[in-house]
């Protein structure tokens, strides 16, 4: 297994904390609690909180069931989670982060497309999660104070847990996590208390749209698990801490928002309801600055892609650098309408590009043969089930983009492709990718014979 960087892996100075560029060996010191206490935070969003209302009515359906919901969500959770596990096997194997595994697949010159497509994914989502813990902010304090400054700390905030970015991990494995857990138990106790509507009151026949909703609201981590799990004593912490976390809060969080939703007013959102509750403000305040994580995780995500171009540059420098200017985007947009569909937009390639990666990593040339040096050759072959794969994505969800969604609507009456409610753009896409990787590897075990 070649090395990160040509030069091959230095020992690490400290061996406790992330190393400072590409081609220094990282320390493998997370156990199973520090990778599912991870990723037990980031199942835990206030997006999925007010995201309630998309599983219990999804656009074009009647309105479901509280099981049929809950189910959905479940069976949903858990494959998008696996997917996302799946995704950091080789980064808990080689050490690598998540888009210099990509020299592997792809080469190092052609790994640069997806890595430039994560960086702005990353820096995207961490303006977006700026914006809303200000919102959970204004909720706490009745709408006093400037948006401004509370962007502003959270960006601070957020930029110095980068610069120690294991040092937080143990941090939310000790302390953080079991408040996130008091505050989601506290909720769940209050809300039952409350009164829960009749479970089986409602449709399910938008069971599979909402299975696709929780799929996708997984595996948008799918391009940044190997950022983390390149620390994990093994593979096997790495995959069931990950799956283990997320799936658990994820599901977790999606029902304590249905809910709130079942039990908020026409004027109010499921933050009034959560808010309502006696000493509500003081566990609704856990989850807002909990929130944190999710815009540390984009940030410092950024900075390891940003090293896949610049495998010497110091990631500190990189994270103050991406911190400042994440922190100065989310105190210029307020509009996210547009914002949050091109978001999605560049999100849809990763789907289809872990089909490739895990295909080539089990059963192609990953596990004995991927170069992740910076003379990797290209691999072009591997750019086709790729783009196969984002093609299906669209050709199944155009997504809302004027001209794009338009264009890929007219491809669609072309081919007399239609989605059906039993068609997933994700599992799809994902589906379609791995096979045609599949193809792709058997030619080359045969040439290779």
């Amino acid at each position: 297994m070649s090395a990160p960087a040509a030069t091959g892996p230095r020992p690490h100075p400290s061996g406790d904390e992330a190393p400072l560029v590409l081609d220094t060996a990282p320390p493998k010191t997370l156990g199973f609690r520090d990778q599912f206490s991870f990723w037990a935070n980031l199942g835990v969003s206030l997006i999925g909180f007010s995201g309630a209302a998309a599983f219990l009515a999804p656009e074009g359906y009647p309105q479901m069931s509280l099981i049929a919901a809950t189910v959905a969500i479940t069976v949903g959770t858990v494959v998008g989670t696996a997917m996302v596990a799946v995704s950091g096997l080789p980064g808990a194997a080689t050490g690598a982060p998540a888009m210099a595994l990509l020299r592997g697949l792809f080469g190092t010159k052609l790994s640069y497309l997806p890595t430039g497509m994560n960086i702005v994914q990353c820096v995207g989502w961490g303006v977006f999660e700026l914006t809303v813990i200000a919102m959970g902010v204004e909720k706490l304090t009745d709408g006093r104070g400037p948006h401004w400054l509370y962007v502003l700390l959270a960006g601070v905030l957020t930029t110095a847990m980068t610069l120690r970015p294991l040092g937080m991990l143990r941090i939310l494995r000790r302390y953080v996590t079991i408040a996130v857990g008091i505050a989601m138990l506290y909720f769940t106790v209050q809300l039952v208390r409350a009164g829960v509507p009749d479970v089986t009151a409602g449709s399910w026949d938008g069971f599979l749209p909402v299975v696709d909703a929780s799929v996708a609201l997984a595996v948008s981590w799918v391009p940044l698990a190997s950022d983390y799990t390149r620390h994990s004593r093994s593979t096997r912490t790495a995959f069931w801490g990950a799956l283990g976390g997320y799936s658990t809060t994820g599901i977790w969080c999606s029902l304590v928002g249905i809910l709130a939703l079942a039990q908020t007013k026409a004027d109010q959102d499921v933050f009034d309801t959560l808010l309502g509750f006696t000493a509500g403000w003081l566990f609704f305040a856990v989850l807002v600055i909990r929130e944190v994580d999710q815009s540390f995780a984009n940030v410092y995500s950024t900075a390891m892609s940003l090293q896949n171009f610049a495998p010497r540059l110091d990631r500190r420098a990189i994270c103050l650098a991406v911190g400042a200017l994440v922190t100065g985007c989310a105190m210029l947009v307020d509009d996210f309408s547009k914002y949050e569909s091109f978001l999605y937009l560049i999100g849809s390639v990763f789907v289809p590009l872990l089909g490739v990666t895990a295909v080539d990593w089990f059963l192609g040339r990953g596990r004995t043969a991927w170069n992740l040096g910076d003379d990797a050759p290209a691999r072009w072959a591997m750019l086709l089930p790729w783009l196969l794969g984002f093609a299906v994505y669209q050709l199944i969800n155009p997504g809302t983009i004027g001209w794009w969604a338009d264009f890929w609507t007219r491809a669609q009456d072309a081919l007399h492709i239609h989605p059906q409610t039993w068609t997933s753009a994700t599992l799809f896409a994902f589906a379609a990718s791995a096979l045609g990787t599949l193809l792709l590897v058997r030619l080359d075990a045969r040439r290779t014979r």
